[in-house]
């Protein structure tokens, strides 16, 4: 009976501490010079992945060429509510002598995550230099040419999959082959090395999920040569999403060439989906990596990562975030300096300083996530402002009240945090006790009785405070927070 209350104690400890760990909540855990003339009453409460169900993306990436470390950041995943983590699995590092495949590295890392509960994204890439023409282990370093690297490529995907059998579901196929401008003028390789992979994977787990081609330009053009392929080889059933990145410093820029891809994919497919595989912006300006060309702060990357993150779930494209640690690229990658898109502040050895701002952002976004899974038109909406804005609605499906996002659209993130107040009128709205919250910050407001009222079927918000930060209006029943 003894050795029975100890075990229960032991697993008591260790589901406090887990709880715990790295999730203070408290109203000096991000700070800005945001001034809201509301009363605070609370900051929005993190949810665990085990208390979420959205299939958000953290982004953990780079570990085949170890400019970052799994095992310094692991235990800051499941506390952030992010739900699904993409991995790529290193051709190099797994096959350093011909026809021998060590995946131990890869094992300590997929079976941690998948033990935690931590869904696995994983991409095959990159090339294996100890096969002539098989490519080499870096961005933009080009896939395997050669029939040897081919051939090489093709046992190793094979192995992967036959290893990852009942752990991996959902797989994408190389990175960012458009940024090889010599070698993606044979788009035909290109879709070759997806169709081989994605049959290979597909025979040994038929379950398997695909995303094809993992873009780094959204380049409609260049994806309908790839479509009409796939098309006439009778292969657009093997892919479930076409994937791609195309960094950008207004968030919103992106969309016109993302619906002008949607266009091409629904004209060959009416089953494949698109997915942002891979964005985020630096903590700092002039660093490594894409977006680098600018003045950027902690607090201008959780504003970027925030409104990228609900423009794409906005319009229907499946979403995350780049990267979860700070990435220390070495010398013979495309990148020279120091990545610093990380959730985490790394030091040159890998291990994690300390969480940045926008750790704290995308995890008050984890925790209101599971809301925004019904969209209310936003033609409804009737917003009084000068300025241009972005706007998304939900309704609750419960209890069917309903909440929206908006935040000031009009530039690059910035560092300045003075709301300019908007008139919103909402028709057939459905709110009963509406609260103001600041994504960024998480603080939850109480938006005075004054301010809001109703005429017929509307209803209305009176100097509603918008700045380029996403704010949220939701029923304070559907939120958690202290």
């Amino acid at each position: 009976m003894r050795n029975q209350i100890n075990v229960l104690c032991h697993f008591l400890l260790l589901w406090v501490v887990s709880s715990c760990t790295h999730t203070p909540v408290s109203e000096g855990r991000v700070k800005t010079n945001l001034a809201v003339p509301y009363e605070a009453i609370g900051v929005l409460s993190p949810k665990s992945i085990h208390e979420v169900k959205n299939d958000l993306t953290l982004g953990c990436e780079v570990l085949d060429r170890d400019y970052a470390d799994y095992h310094q950041y692991k235990e800051y995943i499941v506390p952030l509510g992010l739900k699904k983590i993409r991995l790529q699995a290193g051709w190099a590092k797994t096959e350093k002598i011909k026809g021998v495949y060590d995946f131990a590295w890869l094992d300590s890392i997929i079976n941690d995550a998948v033990g935690h509960g931590i869904k696995i994204w994983l991409q095959a890439s990159y090339g294996n230099p100890i096969y002539e023409g098989g490519g080499t282990p870096y961005l933009k370093g080009g896939w395997p040419t050669s029939e040897e690297g081919k051939t090489a490529w093709n046992r190793w995907v094979e192995a992967m999959a036959l290893h990852y059998k009942g752990k991996v579901y959902e797989w994408e196929i190389w990175n960012e082959p458009d940024i090889n401008k010599e070698q993606i003028k044979d788009y035909k390789s290109l879709t070759d090395l997806n169709i081989r992979t994605a049959e290979i994977i597909k025979r040994i787990e038929p379950d398997a999920k695909i995303a094809a081609l993992a873009l780094a330009f959204a380049d409609a053009e260049f994806l309908e040569k790839c479509m009409q392929d796939f098309k006439e080889r009778g292969k657009l059933e093997l892919f479930d999403w076409i994937s791609y990145h195309q960094y950008v410093f207004r968030p919103e820029d992106v969309y016109p060439k993302v619906e002008k891809m949607r266009q091409v994919i629904q004209k060959y497919s009416d089953h494949i989906k698109l997915w942002q595989g891979e964005n985020g912006a630096p903590s700092k300006g002039y660093m490594g990596g894409a977006l680098g060309a600018y003045q950027w702060s902690e607090v201008s990357q959780a504003k970027w990562a925030l409104r990228r993150m609900l423009g794409d779930h906005g319009r229907d494209i499946a979403t995350g975030i780049f990267s979860i640690a700070d990435m220390n690229y070495g010398g013979n990658d495309a990148i020279k300096k120091k990545n610093v898109k990380g959730l985490l502040e790394t030091n040159e050895q890998n291990q994690v300083v300390r969480a940045k701002v926008v750790y704290y952002a995308v995890q008050h976004l984890a925790s209101v996530f599971d809301l925004l899974q019904h969209s209310v038109d936003v033609h409804r909406f009737e917003v009084k402002t000068d300025y241009p804005y972005s706007l998304f609605a939900y309704q609750d499906e419960k209890s069917e009240l309903q909440s929206f996002l908006i935040w000031y659209d009009e530039a690059t993130p910035t560092n300045f945090n003075q709301p300019t107040p908007v008139d919103v009128e909402v028709a057939g709205g459905k709110f009963k006790n509406p609260v103001w919250v600041d994504l960024l910050t998480g603080k939850v407001y109480k938006i005075p009785a004054g301010d809001i009222s109703k005429h017929g079927d509307k209803y209305c918000f009176s100097n509603l405070p918008v700045y380029d930060s996403p704010i949220m209006v939701v029923d304070q029943s559907l939120i958690k927070y202290e």
